[in-house]
């Protein structure tokens, strides 16, 4: 974003009334970078914020509203719950369900796992009262398995 001269020269005039605060050079006006999805200022250098499904989950949750339509399912979120497995350490199962039965089920999607996510996902597993599955889209197809604590 550049400035003119009548641009820096309404700038100062409005910020007038802050007379002890910092002056802005006329060589180096600020500048404002927007971003595409929130259309708010973020400042150089800073990563946006990566929000929303990736494309295993986005096919996943599709796969979810089918169920939900069919009856199976009667709810269902993307990271809904955040469950604290220690001090400081929380896990977010990708998908919070809930069967037309009522059963609680956390479903985690992910086409590899790290070692720490494997860890997480088997300490939950162990320590809370709801049914846990790994679920991965191999070859077109999705493996759902149950992962026991």
């Amino acid at each position: 974003m550049k400035w003119s001269e009548a641009d820096l020269a309404a700038y100062n005039q409005r910020t007038q009334q802050f007379k002890n605060g910092p002056k802005v050079p006329a060589e180096a006006p600020p500048q404002i970078v927007e971003t595409v999805e929130t259309s708010r200022p973020v400042a150089k250098g800073k990563q946006p914020e990566q929000t929303g499904m990736n494309k295993t989950e986005t096919a996943y949750s599709n796969l979810l509203e089918i169920r939900k339509r069919a009856g199976e399912v009667a709810w269902y979120r993307y990271e809904g719950i955040t469950l604290k497995l220690a001090h400081d350490t929380r896990y977010t199962p990708d998908f919070a369900v809930m069967l037309a039965d009522g059963t609680m089920e956390m479903h985690e999607t992910k086409g590899f796992m790290r070692d720490d996510a494997a860890v997480k996902l088997k300490t939950a597993a162990s320590m809370f009262p709801f049914r846990f599955f790994l679920i991965r889209l191999e070859k077109g197809e999705w493996n759902i398995r149950e992962v026991k604590g």
